[in-house]
């Protein structure tokens, strides 16, 4: 008995984290597309502050390490960085 509960809670935790993980994968991926087209502009922006939202929810929701979630918001942010220079 005891092991079928936590059968079933670990299936509940890890869908919701697979959703959370997904959400946050698809919202990095495309603030590295827009930065990696090459034109800093309103879409650039909105969309690398979209990413850094959503590592941040992720962190909240304990899906990531902040650790992680910093080192990829560092690198984000220094990609965006680089388009103006």
């Amino acid at each position: 008995m005891p092991a079928a509960k936590t059968l079933r809670a670990q299936t509940r935790k890890a869908d919701r984290n697979r959703s959370a993980r997904s959400f946050t994968r698809s919202r990095v991926r495309a603030a590295t597309e827009v930065i990696a087209d090459g034109s800093k502009s309103d879409e650039s922006d909105s969309t690398l502050k979209n990413a850094i939202s959503a590592l941040d929810q992720a962190v909240t929701k304990g899906v990531l390490h902040r650790n992680n979630a910093a080192r990829k918001k560092s690198r984000l942010t220094k990609q965006y960085n680089k388009l103006s220079s």
